[in-house]
């Protein structure tokens, strides 16, 4: 029984790691061409699939829970795995390390995907301070408040 709504769990997670590695590639390759609406409509569909994997997270820790109260995921799930016959526990060990690297895998994404758009906006943050050197780095709204360098589009009234 705990096998069986543990490995459910796991390979509902493996699958929604799955989507969300190719989600982050669409991003990524959004940001990289600059489809700004593609990269947030991809980016709210990140959202709702890591709404989901909560949820998936949480039930699996609810199952753990029960088997040592005082310790951490991964020693819960072995000292889980400990109790199964070799086939299962191989089969269950397996599913969980895989998910573990593919886990691995989307927070270098992740961090790959931060990097460039942190490297993008200190670009456009000293191309803005080369052009606009009376401003020293600040960019207005129309009522004159100062605003922070975003991604957001805009118009140039000047001439080059």
């Amino acid at each position: 029984m705990v096998f069986e709504k543990c490995k459910a769990i796991l390979l509902k997670e493996c699958e929604l790691v799955r989507r969300i590695t190719s989600l982050q590639n669409l991003v990524y390759e959004a940001a990289v061409n600059r489809d700004w609406s593609g990269f947030e409509t991809n980016f709210s569909r990140l959202g709702e699939i890591g709404g989901e994997f909560t949820v998936l997270e949480h039930e699996r820790e609810r199952l753990f829970a029960g088997i040592l109260p005082e310790s951490d995921a991964s020693a819960r799930f072995y000292s889980l795995a400990m109790g199964l016959p070799p086939e299962q526990r191989g089969e269950l060990t397996e599913i969980y390390r895989n998910l573990k690297l593919e886990t691995l895998k989307i927070q270098i994404m992740s961090e790959t995907i931060m990097n460039y758009i942190a490297g993008a906006r200190a670009t456009m943050a000293g191309f803005f301070e080369v052009a606009f050197p009376d401003r020293k780095g600040k960019i207005y709204t129309p009522y004159g408040t100062p605003v922070s360098h975003d991604m957001r589009s805009m118009v140039l009234n000047r001439s080059f």
